[in-house]
């Protein structure tokens, strides 16, 4: 289990290592296109993650295609409004509004799913919203557009967890993380062409470690999860706002203050406490999956 978590909080890191490298290339290249570049290299790594059985067409033979597309719509608008919120704004204020995305699994789980929700984990979302409120502060700070993609991406990854509570224990992993990757590689392809820029020879370097290491965090995620309960894992994913404060500060000269920092505690405090009561309630492979939410 130690291995397991160990694996998973590298994972974590080589996720917002991919993040940060999205951010250093976003002054010079579009959204669309390190889009491209980062999941066309991602591939990669993640063929590792092809059990015996399988083979490369069952990521084009789903059992519920109805549901696959919706993960696949839901991965790649998640991935672009990810690498433009990354590219606008702090790296540490990205992730705390990301980092809503249990919080919408809440809402949605009422909302589609019919389940009863207690009064602890509406007092959780209404927790996070004020630390989220703590990080922004609208009428204090400008609101970018930065701001409603990182919620965008958080409303897009509980999209995805609603849908592979159903998909998780019917489909292979292969097609449930090969599919999106395949989605993100042709939708951001289709819409890079109308403003292509060809890459400078010094930005191949930040393109391949991006992708490389993206797809490296899916495999070691993979691997942790195998040597580890998916409850245990879960919560090493608030360890990319620790990560993102470094990064940020480290390279790019970003210093959240104090009332921001306490806003993302706030957040990361909500968040997890909504994943200690989902456990409770049900298992966690059904869950929530572990897989690439940004």
């Amino acid at each position: 289990m130690q291995a397991g978590i160990l694996l998973a909080f590298a994972a974590y890191f080589a996720f917002a290592c991919g993040d940060a490298t999205a951010k250093a290339i976003g002054a010079r290249l579009p959204v669309f296109e390190i889009g491209f570049f980062i999941s066309l290299i991602a591939l990669a790594p993640v063929a590792f993650t092809k059990r015996p059985g399988d083979t490369w067409s069952n990521v084009f033979v789903p059992k519920h295609p109805l549901l696959l597309t919706l993960r696949m719509a839901s991965g790649t608008l998640g991935g672009i409004l990810g690498i433009y919120a990354f590219t606008t704004l702090p790296l540490a204020e990205a992730y705390a509004l990301i980092f809503l995305l249990p919080l919408f699994v809440t809402v949605f789980s009422w909302l589609v799913l019919k389940e009863p929700i207690g009064w602890r984990r509406w007092l959780a979302v209404f927790g996070g919203l004020a630390g989220v409120l703590l990080v922004v502060r609208p009428g204090f700070r400008e609101v970018l557009p930065g701001h409603f993609a990182a919620v965008g991406v958080a409303i897009c990854g509980a999209i995805t967890v609603i849908v592979l509570r159903v998909l998780g224990p019917a489909e292979r992993r292969i097609t449930l993380i090969g599919a999106v990757l395949v989605a993100a590689i042709a939708v951001n392809g289709v819409l890079m062409v109308p403003d292509f820029v060809p890459p400078t020879a010094d930005l191949w370097p930040l393109l391949l470690f991006g992708g490389v290491v993206v797809g490296l965090a899916h495999l070691l995620i993979v691997f942790a999860t195998r040597l580890a309960p998916a409850a245990r894992v879960a919560p090493t994913q608030y360890s990319q706002i620790v990560w993102a404060a470094l990064i940020g500060a480290s390279f790019f000269g970003e210093y959240p203050d104090g009332i921001a920092v306490a806003g993302m505690v706030l957040v990361g405090m909500s968040g997890l406490f909504t994943f200690v009561r989902e456990t409770e309630k049900t298992p966690w492979p059904q869950k929530t999956p572990l897989i690439r939410n940004r």
